[in-house]
């Protein structure tokens, strides 16, 4: 037996003459995360059908509720367009449910039929209060009944699943994520997706200062992000050799500040490497001392690459609890140190000047070392059964 899913594109519906590229890209990504299962999908610009078997209906919708682009998610009948077939659909479909007050409400999309909305809703209400025992509620009803009217069918449904909103992965082109353990990064690069932007991740490691956990950890993130992509690919760079040059030849005070520039200089060039438009990062005002907004514009000035911050306004509070809403919390908690963590003075500077930073920057050859970094930078990539395959 099939069921029927009506999908409702939410923000989607605010494009107009793009908006069939935005659906087109959808359809890609409904294609790409329901591959296996056996579906047949329709779409025009309003919302879209998929009929797919009743055994296969758990699965499809647990994988439907990880695409972005979808606003609403509905289990629909279907009838012929006569208002008998639908009050009678309605009356059945109600019996089975636990409710004192209910409400219809009618979309007439097809002109043609002889009923206009309020006169549907009137008289299904009608037929209801006849066959069942309760009230009609139009302001705080228990149940909503909805009921919509188009040219092939009328589509009758009351649960409606809401579903991720935004718009598909890939619709903006691609972005590079600086991604490290910590809780922050995960959910920038969770809130990029949302956004339409497909994800590479940057992860810059320290052996043996760091450690393969530490590796895992990163990977783990990466893979929890890939169920809302089933495309996400991590660089990881080799980042010893700079880290260790940079705590012998600058002042404690400095070595983050001269740190993040040298990751922000090989983001850029990776970036332009993979052709990716954007370097993301879960960068957040004044969380530490390289994320006041003096050090944000110093370590920034090393690239013109446009820098996407989703975080930046986020207090920690509210960034943990979406990272606990996308099961990136418990792992990013995990005690294994990345690079950022590593080598960090009691007093780092908070008001970085640019001229000093040059100067200690003069003293090493970090040229030639970011040549070797982005030459020994080797690619992790996750696949869609959330394993992570072997080094590319």
């Amino acid at each position: 037996m099939e069921k029927l899913l009506l999908i409702k594109y939410g923000e989607l519906t605010t494009k107009k003459g793009n908006r069939k590229v935005f659906i087109k890209m959808l359809c890609k990504n409904i294609e790409k995360i329901l591959y296996g299962i056996n579906y047949n999908l329709e779409q025009n610009l309003s919302c879209m059908y998929i009929k797919v078997e009743e055994k296969d209906l758990n699965v499809c919708l647990e994988k439907l509720l990880q695409v972005f682009g979808i606003h609403s998610i509905a289990i629909c009948e279907s009838v012929n367009n006569n208002i008998e077939d639908i009050q009678n659909k309605v009356v059945e479909i109600l019996k089975n449910k636990n409710f004192n007050s209910f409400k219809i409400e009618t979309k007439r999309s097809n002109k043609k039929f002889s009923l206009n909305s309020l006169e549907v809703s009137s008289k299904v209400g009608g037929f209801v209060l006849k066959n069942i025992s309760c009230k009609v509620d139009v302001h705080n009803p228990d149940i909503l009944v909805n009921v919509e009217i188009r040219g092939e069918a009328t589509y009758i449904y009351v649960d409606v699943i809401s579903g991720l909103g935004g718009y598909p992965v890939g619709i903006q082109g691609k972005g590079l994520l600086m991604l490290s353990g910590g809780i922050d990064s995960p959910v920038a690069g969770y809130l990029s997706l949302k956004r339409g932007v497909d994800l590479e991740c940057l992860y810059f490691e320290s052996l043996p200062h760091t450690s393969l956990e530490a590796r895992e950890k990163v990977l783990k993130l990466a893979s929890i992000l890939n169920e809302y992509s089933l495309n996400i690919k991590v660089h990881v760079v080799p980042f010893t050799n700079i880290q260790e040059t940079i705590y012998k030849n600058a002042p404690d005070s400095y070595i983050i500040t001269i740190m993040r520039r040298m990751m922000y200089r090989i983001a850029d060039r990776y970036s332009k490497k993979i052709k990716c438009k954007v370097i993301i990062n879960g960068e957040s005002i004044g969380q530490v001392a390289s994320q006041t907004l003096t050090s944000m514009v110093v370590i920034n000035s090393v690239t013109n690459k446009p820098i996407i911050r989703p975080v930046a306004c986020m207090d920690k509070l509210e960034i943990i609890d979406i990272a606990n809403k996308i099961n990136t919390y418990q792992t990013s908690i995990l005690p294994y140190e990345d690079c950022c963590t590593i080598f960090v003075p009691k007093h780092p500077v908070i008001n970085p000047k640019i001229e000093k930073c040059e100067y200690y920057e003069s003293l090493i050859d970090y040229k030639t070392m970011i040549d070797e970094c982005i030459k020994n930078t080797f690619v992790v990539k996750i696949n869609e059964s959330k394993k992570i395959n072997d080094l590319l």
